[in-house]
Order: C-alpha cells, then sequence, then structure tokens
C-alpha cells in the first residue's frame, strides 16, 4: 500500500557497521524490493553533515562503512566521525583523534 500512495518511501537506521550497498544486498537478499536511494543511515547523515560543514574527517567507522564516505577528503583531518568500529579503538588512534 506504501508504495501505490502519495508517499516518499525511506528505510531508516542507526547502523555504523556497514555501508548503505552492504545493507541494500542483505535486505534485498532478504526479500525486501528496496532501492539504493531509500535507505538513510546514521553514515548518511554524518556524510551530509560533513560535505555541509566542508571538513576533512578522521573516520573512526568500520571498514565495511567506508565506501559511505568515497569523496570525501581525509587529509589532514580537522572533525572526526566515530561509529561502531572497535578495532580502531586504540591508544594510536585515539591519540590522532584528540589532537
Amino acid at each position: 500500500r506504501l508504495r501505490s500512495a502519495p508517499v516518499t518511501v525511506r528505510f531508516v537506521t542507526n547502523t555504523t557497521k556497514e555501508s548503505k550497498r552492504d545493507l541494500l544486498e542483505r535486505l534485498t537478499g532478504l526479500g525486501f524490493d528496496i532501492a539504493e536511494h531509500e535507505i538513510f543511515t546514521s553514515l548518511t547523515a554524518a556524510r551530509n553533515l560533513l560535505e555541509q560543514q566542508q571538513v576533512r574527517p578522521l573516520l573512526l567507522v568500520d571498514d565495511k562503512a567506508l565506501p559511505d564516505f568515497t569523496g570525501i577528503g581525509t587529509d589532514n583531518p580537522n572533525a572526526v566521525v566515530v561509529g561502531l568500529a572497535p578495532q580502531h579503538f586504540h591508544y594510536e588512534m585515539m591519540n590522532r583523534a584528540f589532537r
């Protein structure tokens, strides 16, 4: 019914462990009829904010989430994006983030 109604359909999640593309593949594999542009994640929100603020982030996100930040400059970071990425939470990386 939603697809035939005059409304915009979006699938919203707060996951930071996987890219939008991986999430799409998982959902379509479960039988959902969904397009990538219909998915809105916390990573989507983070990317939008990075683009609006024109900052260069240090990305403390899972490696599987990195494709959602393709094209975002990360040289000489002046911001930090934090997601669920335990493998990146170690002394060296945290020290870098605080600097």
